[in-house]
């Protein structure tokens, strides 16, 4: 376009001797020509500008969504040993032949068993157990053993997306593909390793975070509405970014903040925040924090009738409190309590072996002559004794967590503690509550948790060198299925985790964007467990030392006394 101008700008600077010269009559025909083209060089002109303006506009609508993402395969040798213990479904299967010898039959020993139990009121069974004493002989033990997986390869790749609707209303959303190597499921299903901390069972709590297929799955998608009202108050609801919360980014290779939440609170849930920034704080003017009320839904029990007795929803409340946060120094609170707690996850069975038991004995039971001796043998027939353990609600769970993090010169440091108190309404079929078996008394405990690590950066040599600790009490709960490791969540255990690891970011060059940079982890874990259940709520904790004393210590998955895992990575930023 530029050169046509100045072509017949060119052209016109030629042709004004010639005009000049000219005749009148000439001259006028010579101005009409030059009109002319003048004219169609508008219109020309014109049709390019709007042209460009056009695509201008889509490349302003394509543009205005930020993308970034990362990518990350992992290499894992986990090697583990379990306790010997009693097996609940060897403990089930004994009472009842046990029972069938003292009670002639079947059935009686059916009725005796598992109707008789729930015949009584809920809260007289737990004194009914001891009385199965004498059933209890010649339970087989379980013997220890060791479990090693040498090599398990995972890729993860997850996208993030960030646009503005509006001057003060904008989106936030992830995208997360997490697999095995060879595999288009989860591989560790019911595995060894795997089932306290549910890192082996796919429901609300760990989608995205657990190994699955290659199809990419909703992993955070919140919208935020900014500056309410003129004020530093926002609003935010939709898939919350409730993983990989602080101090976690230490040891994950990011140097920011990854999630709301302390990393004792991993888990993903759908909710709503309404949030308050200062800049100041008690006379701290160099102080800016946050605060805010988050509200989630851990559970959606369905439609239900005005007199229904059925289940509740499960929701999460409570308060996040960046107290203190600027450069390096973080100071951080939250309390929440998560209401009407669930037994099992949607998507998720536990067997029952009281049922399971009686399943097996079904046939000589139908057969008996005392069959209408049978409590509600109807409804077993109809499917009521499923052999898996029935959705209940159980009661409320408490937490508060505190985390301090600075850092001195090249040295990060953090320290974090967590409390967690449980409130028992209410047994599920087979006796369990909030760290309650076996109809126990339903009372209200106490659980702890510390937490506190340090990483040393070697800027120059692109080095960074972390070590951590954690230590969890007999009745400690987290709520992390939506952890970070293969296997078991560190957070939940119920006894010590130490960990060591180092990290070098890849001489790749110059970095294309803010969010460019690429980097090798290499770590070790090793796990001590105290008692049972650990990243669990359900059932009582067990001592590792007293599992064979009793077979009313049985447990329904080995359980762990020491685990080892070796962890390789290498992650692209982009």
């Amino acid at each position: 376009m530029v050169k046509k101008i100045s072509a017949l700008a060119l052209a016109g600077l030629i042709a004004l001797p010639t005009i000049a010269s000219a005749s009148n009559g000439d001259m006028q025909a010579q101005i009409d020509a030059l009109t002319r083209q003048l004219e169609a060089l508008k219109a020309q002109m014109e049709e390019t500008t709007e042209a460009i303006d056009d695509k201008s506009a889509k490349w302003d609508l394509a543009s205005r969504i930020q993308f970034s993402g990362d990518f990350r395969t992992r290499l894992d040798n986990v090697s583990a040993t379990t306790k010997a213990h009693y097996s609940a479904l060897d403990t089930a299967d004994t009472m009842m032949a046990n029972a069938v010898t003292n009670y002639g039959s079947e059935a009686d020993a059916f009725n005796a068993l598992y109707a008789g139990l729930l015949s009584l009121p809920a809260d007289q069974r737990g004194a009914a157990i001891p009385g199965f004493a004498p059933l209890l002989a010649g339970v087989p033990v379980t013997a220890a053993q060791d479990y090693e997986n040498d090599t398990n390869w995972t890729n993860r790749f997850r996208l993030n997306m960030r646009v503005q609707a509006l001057e003060n209303v904008e989106f936030k959303g992830r995208l997360a593909m997490y697999k095995s190597w060879g595999m288009q499921n989860n591989p560790l299903g019911q595995d060894v390793l795997g089932p306290y901390t549910l890192s082996s069972m796919g429901f609300d709590g760990n989608s995205s975070r657990t190994m699955g297929s290659n199809a990419l799955v909703v992993d955070r998608a919140i919208v935020n509405w900014n500056n309410i009202g003129g004020l530093p108050v926002w609003f935010s609801i939709g898939r919350r970014p409730t993983s990989d919360g602080p101090p976690a980014q230490l040891r994950l290779g990011s140097d920011e903040r990854m999630a709301t939440p302390a990393a004792f609170m991993d888990y993903p849930f759908d909710g709503l925040t309404v949030g308050y920034a200062y800049q100041n704080l008690f006379g701290l003017t160099d102080g800016p924090g946050r605060i805010r009320f988050c509200y989630g839904r851990g559970f959606e029990s369905g439609p239900t009738t005005t007199a229904s007795t059925g289940l509740n929803d499960v929701d999460f409340a409570g308060f996040a409190w960046d107290i203190y946060n600027k450069e390096d120094r973080f100071v951080y609170f939250q309390s929440y309590g998560a209401f009407n707690m669930f037994n099992v996850p949607d998507n998720v069975t536990f067997p029952n072996p009281l049922e399971i038991a009686m399943q097996d004995n079904m046939g000589s039971i139908v057969g008996d002559d005392n069959i209408e001796d049978v409590m509600d043998l109807a409804a077993i027939q109809a499917g009521a004794a499923n052999g898996i353990l029935d959705r209940a609600n159980l009661g409320d769970i408490y937490h508060t967590s505190v985390v301090y993090k600075d850092k001195v010169d090249n040295f990060n440091f953090f320290v974090s503690g967590s409390w967690s108190h449980t409130n028992p309404r209410g047994w599920d079929e087979a006796g369990n509550s909030l760290l309650t078996s076996w109809w126990g008394d339903l009372q209200e405990k106490d659980g702890y948790s510390i937490y506190l690590g340090g990483r040393y950066d070697i800027p120059d040599m692109g080095l960074r060198f972390g070590a951590e600790y954690n230590h969890g009490t007999e009745n400690w709960i987290s709520f992390t299925p939506g952890h970070d490791e293969l296997y078991q969540s560190k957070l939940a255990t119920r006894g010590d985790v130490y960990e060591v690891y180092g990290i070098w970011d890849i001489p790749g060059g110059e970095a294309v964007s803010k969010f460019g940079k690429a980097f090798m982890r290499l770590g070790y874990m090793h796990y001590e467990y105290d008692y049972t259940g650990s990243g669990y709520w359900l059932g009582a904790p067990a001592d590792m030392d007293e599992l064979t004393t009793s077979p009313l210590n049985a447990q329904f998955y080995a359980p762990i006394e020491d685990m080892d895992q070796v962890y390789l990575t290498f992650e692209a930023n982009f």
